[in-house]
C-alpha cells in the first residue's frame, strides 16, 4: 500500500498525519511518499518520519522522498490514499501581501484563508496547482482518495469536485472539537462523555444543529443561558460564535477569529469600538506564522536531539479513513463533499460539509434535508464567494475575480466598487507569477 503526502514539507502536519498511520496497525507496512518543491523541508519532514518509523514501529514502513514538479507522477505513481496540504506562495510572499495590500484599502482581516480577500487570492494561487495534482493523478492513480487539507477547503475541493475525476474528500480540523469546546467554555464539561451530535452547513461555517446528553436532553436551552451571560460579564476568545447562538441560534464549526471575517458584522471602520467589545485579534494569521516559524525552529532542535520520537494518534480523520477503506469497518467524520442534494436548501454546485460514513466503499455522505433558513442564508453568503472564485478558476476571466470580492460580505461592507476592483488588480500584479493566468 503506497500513502503519498503532497506538501510534505509541511513537517508539523506530516508528522501528525503520517505518524498516526505509522501506529495504526493496517497501515504500518505501507510506503510514504513525500512530496514537496522544497527539498530542505522534505529532508527534514524524512528525517523526523524515518525516526518515528523507527521508534513506534519498528521500521515497517518505507520513507521514500520526490523532490520538485519533476517526480510528481513518480511519487503519485500506485497510491491508493493521497494526503494534500500545500500552500502556495506560503508565508512569505502571499500571506504577506493577502494582509498588508488590503490594509492599504481600510480592510482588515484575521486569518484570511477560506474567504475574504485573502481567500480569494489564496484559492486563485492555488487552484491550477490542484489541476496539475488532478492530471497527474488521474493518468498514475487513477482510484486513489484525496483527503484535501489544504484551505481554502471550500474552494478547493469544491472545485477537484465539480472538475476533476478524482475521487477526493475535504477534511478539516474543527469539527472534531467543536461540541467540546462549546461544553467546555460554558463549564459544562459533565455534558461531555456520551454526547450526540449533528452538525451541516459548509467548512468554517457548519452548524451544530442538535447537542443532546447521553439521556437525550436537548442541550441548547442551558447552552444559550450561559452563552448569553458569559458575553456580557467577561471578556474571552469566542465571543463571536456566541452571537451567533445569540442571534441566529446555533453554534458554528470554526473558531471566532475565523468567523469575525464571515459576514459584515463585527470588523468595521464605522464601529471601531467592536473590535474590543469582541476580542477580535486582527491580523492573527500573520501573528501565528511568525511565531509557528520560530517555534519549529525550537522543536526540530529538541527532536533531533532526542533518542527517540514518540507519538498519540490525533484528532485527524486521515489514518481513520484509511483504515475503515482498508478494513470496511465504518467510521464516522464530517467531510467536505459535492451537495448531491444532500442539504436541500443550498446549491447542489455547493461543497457541503456533512456526516459522512466511510468503509469498503469509500465516502458516503449522509443526506440532512434543510437548514434552519437563517444559516442556509449565512451559508449563502459564503458559497457565494466559493462559486464566483471557482469560476473565476476555470474561466481565466478578471471579472470574476471582481464578482467574487465584490461580493464577499466583509470586502464589501467596507470598501466601494472602485476601491474593490483596484485592490483587486494590485494584489493579482502583487502575487506576480502565482497569478499570471489571470492578467
Amino acid at each position: 500500500m503506497k500513502i503519498t503526502f503532497l506538501g510534505a514539507g509541511s513537517t508539523v502536519f506530516a508528522r501528525n498525519v503520517l505518524g498516526d498511520c505509522l501506529g495504526t496497525p493496517v497501515l504500518q507496512e505501507a510506503e510514504m511518499a513525500l512530496y514537496d518543491i522544497d527539498p530542505k523541508r522534505l529532508e527534514e519532514s524524512r528525517a523526523i518520519l524515518e525516526a518515528m518509523n523507527q521508534s513506534i514501529n519498528r521500521g515497517r514502513a518505507k520513507i521514500v522522498v520526490y523532490p520538485g514538479l519533476e517526480n510528481l507522477r513518480s511519487a503519485l505513481k500506485g497510491a491508493r490514499f493521497i494526503v494534500n496540504a500545500i500552500q502556495v506562495g506560503g508565508y512569505e510572499p502571499s500571506t504577506v501581501i493577502d494582509f498588508e495590500i488590503p490594509k492599504k484599502y481600510g480592510l482588515h482581516q484575521t486569518i484570511a484563508d477560506t474567504l475574504g480577500i485573502g481567500g480569494i487570492m489564496r484559492a486563485l494561487r492555488t487552484i491550477p496547482v490542484m489541476n496539475e495534482f488532478a492530471k497527474a493523478i488521474e493518468e498514475v492513480c487513477p482510484d486513489a482518495l484525496l483527503l484535501n487539507y489544504s484551505n481554502p477547503m471550500a474552494m478547493l475541493s469544491g472545485y477537484m469536485q465539480r472538475y476533476t475525476g478524482v475521487k477526493n474528500v475535504g477534511l478539516c480540523h474543527s469539527v472534531q472539537v467543536c461540541s467540546e469546546t462549546l461544553l467546555k467554555g460554558l463549564g459544562m464539561e459533565d455534558k461531555l462523555e456520551g454526547r450526540v451530535e449533528t452538525i451541516a452547513g459548509i467548512n468554517h461555517m457548519a452548524w451544530l444543529l442538535s447537542l443532546h446528553d447521553r439521556e437525550g436532553n436537548d442541550l441548547y436551552p442551558e447552552i444559550k443561558k450561559r452563552a448569553l451571560r458569559k458575553n456580557q460579564a467577561e471578556k474571552h476568545d469566542d465571543m463571536v460564535r456566541y452571537e451567533y447562538i445569540k442571534y441566529f441560534g446555533y453554534y458554528c464549526t470554526e473558531s471566532s477569529e475565523h468567523n469575525a471575517e464571515y459576514n459584515p458584522f463585527f470588523i468595521k471602520k464605522a464601529y471601531p469600538g467592536l473590535i474590543e467589545d469582541y476580542n477580535i485579534p486582527l491580523d492573527e494569521y500573520p501573528r501565528r506564522c511568525v511565531s509557528q516559524i520560530a517555534d519549529w525552529a525550537e522543536e526540530k532542535k529538541r527532536i533531533f536531539n532526542k533518542a527517540t520520537i514518540t507519538h498519540k494518534r490525533s484528532l485527524e480523520y486521515a489514518s481513520h479513513i484509511m483504515e475503515a477503506v482498508v478494513t470496511d469497518i465504518p467510521y464516522k467524520i464530517n467531510g467536505n463533499v459535492l451537495n448531491t442534494h444532500l442539504i436541500d436548501n443550498l446549491p447542489v454546485e455547493a461543497c457541503v460539509e456533512v456526516p459522512c460514513l466511510i468503509d469498503g466503499n469509500g465516502v458516503n455522505p449522509c443526506h440532512i434535508g434543510p437548514l434552519p433558513v437563517q444559516l442556509a442564508a449565512m451559508n449563502m453568503t459564503n458559497i457565494n464567494v466559493q462559486l464566483l472564485t471557482i469560476e473565476a478558476a476555470v474561466s481565466k476571466r478578471k471579472e470574476a475575480i471582481y464578482h467574487a470580492a465584490m461580493l464577499d460580505p466583509h470586502t464589501a461592507a467596507e470598501l466601494s466598487i472602485d476601491d474593490i476592483v483596484k485592490m483587486c488588480d494590485e494584489m493579482i500584479e502583487a502575487h506576480g507569477t502565482f497569478m499570471e493566468l489571470y492578467r
